[in-house]
């Protein structure tokens, strides 16, 4: 039987992580508050923003940015986006 949290994104009772994504208090801090859908989809838009901004991730000043970008996905702020992405239609 899977988890459940009650996810910081959706404000909702979904299914939670099997363990914790990263070492350390954040990785905690994820593990019990953001569901596994709200994962996949940062790591999806993350990849993106890898992507579309040609960031290094051996470059620290590229991993700040990437967590402060996590940060306010989960909690529902307005986040960077790559340029000129246009989501497919559902």
């Amino acid at each position: 039987m899977s988890r459940t949290v009650f996810c910081r994104r959706y404000q909702a009772e979904l299914e939670g992580l099997e363990r914790a994504p990263l070492p350390g208090p954040k990785g905690q801090e994820i593990f019990d508050s953001i569901s596994k859908k709200a994962w996949q989809e940062w790591q999806a838009h993350q990849t993106m923003l890898i992507n579309e901004k040609h960031l290094s991730l051996m470059d620290p000043e590229a991993r700040q940015y990437l967590q402060r970008e996590m940060d306010k996905f989960f909690a529902g702020e307005e986040y960077d986006k790559a340029e000129g992405y246009v989501p497919p239609a559902q």
